[in-house]
Parts: C-alpha cells; structure tokens; sequence
C-alpha cells in the first residue's frame, strides 16, 4: 500500500521551470549497499531556492537557502558515499557540500539552453550537467559521450541517468524520447503514456541495463531490466511529480512532487515529507544516500 504522509517542519525551500511548468531532477550512479563511512539510508530534498531538508539518516551539510541566486536550483545529486551533495542552479552553477569536490561548472558561460540537471560519476569525481536541449558539460573525470545539442529537438530534455560505471549517459526529452551516449543501451521508449507524457524523471536500474521515466502526472514506465514497482497514475495529485530517485539496490523508487509530497515503491522506505506544509520555493530535486 503506498502512503503519503507529512510532518511539521519551518520551511525554507522559485518558479518551476517555464518551459513545463515543473522541475526535474537526475538520479547519481552510485547505490552501494550501505558500509562502514556510509551514511545510513535517506534522502534529502531541495528547493529552488536551494533549501535542503534531510529524512531518515541523511545528514545536512549546506545549502543556498539564505543567498541570493543568479538562477534557481533546479536539481541536486548524492556523492557515491552519501557524505555530501551538489546542487545545480540552471546556469550550471554548481554548489558542494559535505564530501563533494567542485570541478567546474558553466555558471560563467552564456548557455544556449538551461540546464536541467547534474550526474556524478561513479566515483564522485566528476559530473554532467545536462541542458535542455540535450547539451552535455563533462568536468571531473566525467567523460563526454555525445549530446543531442545540434539535433535541434522538438522537446526539451527533461532527465537524465548515467551507463555502467559512468561508460555512458541516458538522456530523455519530455516527450519520452531517449537519447543514448557510450555504453549506455536504448532499451525502449514509451508509445502512450496516459494523460500524456511530460517526463520529469529518470532513473537507471542496479545493473544499468534498463530505466525507469516518471511523468509530471504520476505515471512510471519501465524498460529493460526495470522492474514494474507502482505509480501515481489515476491518483489525484496536489502537485505535479518533478522527480525520483531509486533505493541503494533500486529494488523500489520514490517518486517527488513539487509540494515535496514523497510516494514510496517497491522496497523504498518513507522517511518523511514536505507535503501539506507552505513552501516559500517549490521542491526541484531528490537524492538518496
């Protein structure tokens, strides 16, 4: 049975994006089963303004919830230990926290696009920021596999999810198109998504040969080796789906509204919420530990 629920807490939490009128996020690469030096199972969630509320085991680190932006955040990633997080503002200016390494970011380059989200490698010394019209930005040891730049898209790209070992990327547009980039495997794409599609999230499965794509209206569809967890779809929402994230063996997701509503699946756990309580900004990100 898939539950709802909330807590009190003061909250400090921009617009959606324009363009479609909810945020997204991307999920990191790396979901080790917990070990000595990891942090507990959790997850946080982020606002536009760079807010950060942290459930279950997830410690707080830092956020941007008091400076002035450029631009608003638009997604957050976990290190591969769960130690530290970034945040990524839709200029690409990247922000880290915890045991997260700063290697670069496009905050001082005039972007076609905005971007829509960051993935870590799998050894959490690089990222890809991801543009909406399916350019990439490799720093670190992020390699570049190819972007989707100069395909002049009919949709914006919404998401994306790395390959094996960071040998790759997934990308996909709010359409439900996926675009695929080194070792990373096309396994399909939706023909009909109910209410339409408006994919707001992506997630990649434990041994990467299949994904997950959430839409803004609660629908999960899976390919490959994804296994089918549960959605949203034919509920009710208070606010649109703008993300999920996946549990350390991806045996189950959640599933983020822009509320900051939680929907657990599979063997993910809830360890909170922020739905039901005033926002100053809305919810743009999630990652787990």
């Amino acid at each position: 049975m898939i539950r709802r629920l909330t807590f009190a807490l003061l909250v400090t939490a921009l617009p959606l994006l324009a363009l479609l009128g909810v945020a997204v996020t991307v999920t990191a690469p790396a979901r080790p089963a917990a070990a000595a030096g990891q942090s507990t199972p959790a997850y946080w969630l982020a606002a536009s303004d760079g807010g950060i509320f942290s459930f279950g085991g997830a410690q707080f680190y830092g956020s941007t919830g008091s400076m002035r932006l450029n631009k608003p955040v638009v997604g957050m990633a976990a290190t591969p230990d769960g130690n530290g997080y970034w945040l990524v503002a839709s200029d690409g200016g990247v922000f880290a926290y915890g045991d997260a390494g700063f290697y670069g970011s496009t905050g001082s380059i005039r972007l076609n696009k905005p971007i829509i989200g960051l993935v870590p490698t799998a050894d959490g010394h690089g990222y890809w920021l991801f543009a909406s019209d399916g350019g990439v930005f490799a720093f670190g040891d992020a390699k570049f596999y190819g972007s989707a730049a100069s395909d002049g898209l009919a949709y914006p790209v919404t998401a994306a999810a790395p390959g094996y070992l960071g040998g790759g990327y997934w990308l996909v547009d709010a359409n439900g198109q996926v675009f695929d980039y080194g070792d990373a495997q096309n396994e399909g794409q939706p023909v009909f998504a109910p209410g339409g599609y408006r994919i707001t999230g992506m997630a990649s499965t434990q041994n990467f040969g299949g994904y997950w794509l959430a839409s803004a209206n609660g629908n999960v569809a899976d390919f490959g080796d994804a296994a089918s967890y549960g959605s949203m779809f034919g509920t009710t929402l208070d606010a649109p789906v703008i993300g999920m994230a996946t549990d350390a063996d991806a045996t189950g997701y959640w599933l983020q509204g822009a509320d900051g509503g939680i929907f657990t699946f599979g063997s993910a756990v809830f360890y909170g919420s922020m739905g039901g309580h005033r926002l100053n900004a809305p919810m743009v990100g999630i990652a787990a530990t």
